[in-house]
């Protein structure tokens, strides 16, 4: 089997105007899809999304918002009964997600006139790819990053590290 990209990323908001326009107007990203819960009607195998249908017709089901050609980020608003959000790093599975620029600094300049803090500042890691990290309103810490002529993510180490730990 062979994949080729990665096509979405999903989180669930309780706070969909702020996630909107943190992506959409800071980030400068768009909005590619808004599916309505209308768009559920009289689908009965679609349970609570059919019940929205009947009584929040016009409310956002979800939305796709295009990080690059074919790339997304999908939100939908936060479903009944749904837990509140985890305090990032407390627990097993996600951790983050990564976008890439083409010059990190310009990009931070950026980022800091649409008002938004950067958690760490650009920086090289072991990998040699530059880095700087952000969060979303709902608290998803995400980084920036910008690749090097010396990138690991290019090169690879698998021979360095099966020769160094025979693994």
């Amino acid at each position: 089997m062979k994949f080729n990209e990665v096509m979405h990323l999903s989180f669930y908001t309780d706070n969909m105007a702020a996630m909107r326009d943190f992506y959409e107007y800071k980030l400068g990203l768009n909005a590619k899809i808004i599916m309505r819960y209308e768009a559920y009607k009289g689908k009965s195998d679609r349970g609570y999304w059919e019940k929205q249908a009947e009584i929040n017709p016009t409310g956002i089901a979800y939305i796709f918002i295009e990080l690059a050609p074919g790339q997304y980020l999908e939100l939908f608003p936060k479903a009944e009964g749904q837990l509140a959000h985890e305090v990032p790093d407390t627990r097993l599975g996600y951790s983050h997600f990564a976008l890439m620029v083409d010059d990190i600094f310009k990009a931070k300049e950026e980022l800091i006139r649409a008002g938004i803090n950067i958690d760490i500042e650009p920086n090289k890691g072991q990998s040699e790819t530059w880095q700087m990290w952000i969060h979303d309103p709902d608290g998803n810490k995400f980084e920036i990053m910008q690749y090097t002529d010396k990138s690991l993510q290019f090169k690879g180490n698998i021979e360095e590290d099966q020769k160094k730990y025979g693994q």
